[in-house]
C-alpha cells in the first residue's frame, strides 16, 4: 500500500515558502507521494477557501520536483479538457525527464465546473470526447518516439517512462475509460462499502481487456485525531481493493501539515504492514 498526501496548490497556503515546507515535511515523514489539485478559472462567487488563487498543477509540480528528492509526485486530478493534448503531454514528458522519473501518477478528470469551461472555451457537453481524444494522444505519444497529430507526424522526445494514468470520475463511465486507456482508478471521497463493488467491476474489465490487475487509488480524508478509528478507515480501503490512499484535507499552515505527515505515515503504514 503506498501513502501520498495532497498538498494546498491553492488559498494562503500556496506560497512558495509554505508549499516547500510541506513538500519537505512529506518527504521527511516517509510518504510515498505528494499530489496536487486543478483548477485554473474560479469565478469570484465560488472562491471560499481559495480566494481564487490557485496556482497551475503542472508548473506547481515541476517546481516542487526541484526542492525535494525522493518522493513521488502526483495530480489529483488533472482535468484533461482545460489543456490542448500536445502541450500537455510535452509539460508531462519534462517533468519526468527532469524530475528522474518522479512523476509517478497522473490522475485525470473529466472536470464538472461549468464556468471554468465556460472561460476556457471549452464546451462542456464535450468534456468526455475531449478527455478521451486526450488520452489516446498521451498512451501513443508515450509509447512512441515518432507520433502523429494533426496529419503531422513529429518527434515526441525525450520520451521518459510514462506515468501511471489513473482515472477519477464515477461508474461506469470512469470504469470503462480506465479499462480503455488507463492503470487504474481513482475514486475521490467514496466510502469503503460503497468501493467494494466497483472494484470487482474494474478488475473483471481489465482482466477482460487482458490488462493487469488495476491500481485503485483512493483519495479521502481519514480521521487522524482517532488513531484506531483511521486505521480502521484505512485497512477497510486495503480490503476492497485500494492499493494507493491519498490523504487529503485542509490545514492552515506549513506546521499543521507537517503534524498530518507524521501522523498518516506513524500511524496508518505500521498499520497497514
Amino acid at each position: 500500500m503506498r501513502l501520498g498526501i495532497s498538498v494546498r496548490t491553492m488559498g494562503p497556503q500556496s506560497t512558495r515558502e509554505t508549499l516547500e515546507a510541506c513538500a519537505r515535511a512529506a518527504e521527511a515523514a516517509g510518504l510515498d507521494e505528494l499530489f496536487v489539485p486543478d483548477h485554473i478559472a474560479i469565478p469570484p462567487d465560488d472562491a471560499e477557501g481559495s480566494g481564487g488563487r490557485y496556482l497551475d498543477p503542472l508548473t506547481a509540480l515541476a517546481w516542487l520536483a526541484a526542492r525535494t528528492e525522493r518522493i513521488g509526485l502526483g495530480t489529483a486530478v488533472l482535468i484533461l479538457p482545460y489543456r490542448p493534448p500536445l502541450p500537455t503531454a510535452k509539460a508531462i514528458a519534462t517533468i519526468q525527464e527532469l524530475s528522474g522519473g518522479r512523476l509517478t501518477t497522473l490522475g485525470v478528470g473529466v472536470g464538472w465546473m461549468a464556468p471554468e469551461f465556460r472561460a476556457l472555451g471549452v464546451e462542456l457537453k464535450r468534456r468526455a470526447a475531449v478527455t478521451d481524444d486526450t488520452l489516446e494522444f498521451l498512451v501513443r505519444a508515450f509509447a512512441n518516439d515518432v507520433v502523429e497529430r494533426n496529419g503531422q507526424p513529429f518527434l515526441f522526445l525525450p520520451r521518459p517512462a510514462r506515468p501511471a494514468i489513473l482515472v477519477g470520475g464515477a461508474p461506469p463511465h470512469a470504469l470503462a475509460r480506465a479499462t480503455r486507456f488507463g492503470d487504474g482508478w481513482m475514486p475521490i471521497g467514496a466510502k469503503p462499502a460503497d468501493l467494494a463493488p466497483h472494484v470487482t467491476r474494474l478488475r473483471e474489465l481489465f482482466a477482460a481487456a487482458g490488462k493487469p490487475a488495476p491500481e485503485v487509488t483512493v483519495m479521502t480524508r481519514l480521521p487522524l485525531h482517532d488513531p484506531a478509528r483511521a486505521a480502521d478507515v484505512a485497512r477497510a480501503y486495503v480490503e476492497v481493493g485500494a492499493t494507493r490512499l491519498i490523504h487529503s484535507n485542509r490545514y492552515a499552515d506549513a506546521a499543521e501539515f507537517a503534524r498530518e505527515c507524521s501522523a498518516f505515515a506513524g500511524r496508518i503504514r505500521p498499520a497497514l504492514a
